[in-house]
């Protein structure tokens, strides 16, 4: 008994391959990866930008006022505590070194903007303190952080 080749079809049948072993060339693109990759930095992004805000808790007074436009360098924050604490960003500082420790910061700084915040609780007079400060520190374009919301002194609410 012999074992043969069957030949099912014309021998003079064109190949619709372009040779043996090599796969056509594939026109599309394919986009699985490139979204589970954005998928993934969209779910990092989305964890890692509440930690990027300065956390000192206060609670701050609420006004009509409109937000400040965004700057390109990262903004110089003061905030004074409640519990009568004085944080350059978010190193605590005694309240005699401010305008030393600010002088050294203004010389580094492109700019002499810096943001305020403080504890509505805390007494007018402080406020001007630290604001006096921040001016003999080399800083003169101050801007006061606070909520939005807040009475707009004609009679109607935020």
């Amino acid at each position: 008994m012999g074992a043969g080749v069957i030949n099912t079809g014309g021998g003079n049948r064109k190949r619709r391959s372009r040779g043996r072993g090599r796969a056509a060339a594939m026109s599309e693109i394919n986009v699985t990866p490139f979204v589970d990759v954005m998928l993934v930095l969209l779910i990092i992004f989305m964890v890692a930008a509440p930690l990027l805000t300065v956390g000192v808790p206060i609670q701050l007074p609420e006004t009509a006022a409109q937000a400040l436009p965004t700057e390109q360098e990262e903004p110089l924050t003061i905030t004074l505590t409640v519990e009568g604490e004085t944080l350059i960003q978010t190193t605590p500082v005694e309240e005699g070194a401010l305008v030393t420790r600010l002088r050294a910061i203004a010389a580094e700084r492109a700019d002499d903007k810096v943001f305020l915040r403080a504890d509505g609780a805390i007494p007018y007079e402080r406020v001007m303190r630290v604001m006096g400060a921040l001016n003999a520190g080399g800083f003169g374009n101050i801007g006061l952080v606070t909520d939005t919301g807040g009475p707009t002194l004609d009679g109607s609410d935020g």
